[in-house]
């Protein structure tokens, strides 16, 4: 089943059916970000949205699955590869 996108993710010190459904998502934000690419190409290659219509909402976003990825690397991965 596939969650609709948030501007915001919805946060927990677990993983969530939101992150369930969008890691592939979180995924492609680390590829982008290892290709240094704006929060602009970002926000309209990967989620969808407008940068020059949306700015603020489009930053937002970006911003907010951008955390949920970095949490995920520091410290969610422990449930997807319990020991």
């Amino acid at each position: 089943m596939k969650t609709e996108l948030r501007d915001e993710v919805p946060w927990s010190d677990r993983l969530t059916e939101y992150d369930n459904a969008h890691f592939t998502l979180y995924l492609k934000l680390l590829d982008a970000c290892a290709d240094n690419a704006s929060e602009e190409e970002m926000a309209r290659d990967i989620l969808g949205i407008d940068p020059m219509q949306e700015p603020t909402r489009a930053r937002k976003a970006v911003r907010s699955h951008l955390d949920r990825t970095q949490w995920l690397i520091a410290s969610g991965h422990r449930e997807l590869f319990p020991s």
